[in-house]
């Protein structure tokens, strides 16, 4: 009978504890019937958001010192202001966990992260495993080379040795170009993409196929940036990034956007770009030049879902 009275206290008091949480919403939550999911729920419990991130994807999610930084940490950290205020918490604790290509949609599918800041693109196949927020990047496949090899272009990769980071889009991509134009490309699997491209410095393999402004961040922090080559010809159409939040969690998906809307759109971003893309960047000072495209900046200036 004590534990029957313990299993009924214990259930009684999760219960106040959830109405509470229910309590605390905004009324315009309230008011346009979008209840709470588990992962706000979670998030107002615990005072706690778990928020994924890169090790090696420079500018927008990697470890300086073992501290997350980076263009999408930055907005992430930003929107977690939102989300403190959203559930009227005196505090919210930040837990950054590291992921790697692969372990980045196993850990948003079974809660081990709320959040993924980092380089992730979105697409059909990926929305059936994920939630994703309004895009904050804008990019294309390419593949980096040494000048040395002449190699600017697909045709000239027939033949030779390829690497690629495992768990990408890009591999896909680099298969259906291999086979298309016959080109008997040897497809080499890597987990990280820091290992992908020392792979091409140290002429393993010819070349790195990956997301165009991630090659160019790993070009500029590399010792001898004149060495390599970004290619001519791109693998894809233009690829948008957006947060990665687990799949279902509607409401979550909401409030994050409604802060990315309000930094789109009230001037805020512009800092937060200039910061990690034209301004010198940890660790070593390295600056990317790399201005906001006229995409981008229309992008962000009428946020809305990706869905196609």
């Amino acid at each position: 009978m004590r534990i029957l009275n313990g299993f009924y206290l214990a259930s009684f008091a999760r219960g106040i504890l959830l109405a509470t949480v229910f309590a605390l919403l905004p009324h315009a939550a309230l008011a346009d019937d979008m209840p709470m999911d588990s992962t706000l729920t979670n998030i107002a419990q615990t005072k706690t958001i778990k928020i994924g991130y890169r090790v090696d994807e420079p500018p927008f999610s990697y470890a300086v010192q073992g501290k997350a930084t980076g263009y999408s940490v930055d907005l992430c950290l930003r929107v977690v202001d939102g989300i403190k205020k959203y559930l009227y918490l005196d505090e919210l604790n930040v837990v950054f966990i590291p992921v790697t290509t692969a372990t980045r949609f196993p850990l948003i599918r079974n809660r081990g992260i709320d959040l993924e800041c980092a380089a992730t693109t979105n697409n059909r196949e990926r929305r059936e495993l994920a939630e994703f927020s309004y895009p904050h990047f804008v990019t294309f496949t390419r593949f980096v080379a040494l000048k040395r090899t002449g190699i600017t272009r697909l045709a000239d990769l027939a033949g030779r040795s390829v690497s690629a980071s495992s768990g990408t889009i890009n591999i896909e991509q680099l298969n259906e170009a291999n086979m298309r134009m016959k080109l008997n490309i040897s497809v080499v699997l890597k987990k990280v993409n820091q290992e992908a491209f020392e792979s091409v410095a140290n002429g393993n393999v010819s070349a790195f196929v990956m997301d165009d402004i991630l090659l160019a961040g790993l070009v500029a922090s590399s010792p001898n940036p004149s060495e390599f080559i970004l290619s001519d010809d791109r693998l894809s159409l233009p690829e948008p990034y957006g947060l990665m939040m687990p799949p279902g969690q509607l409401a979550f998906k909401r409030v994050v956007n409604e802060q990315l809307e309000t930094i789109f759109t009230q001037g805020e971003i512009n800092a937060i770009y200039d910061k990690w893309f034209l301004s010198p960047i940890p660790p070593d000072g390295v600056n990317l030049h790399y201005p906001m495209s006229q995409s981008l900046k229309m992008i962000l200036s009428q946020p809305k879902e990706y869905l196609e």
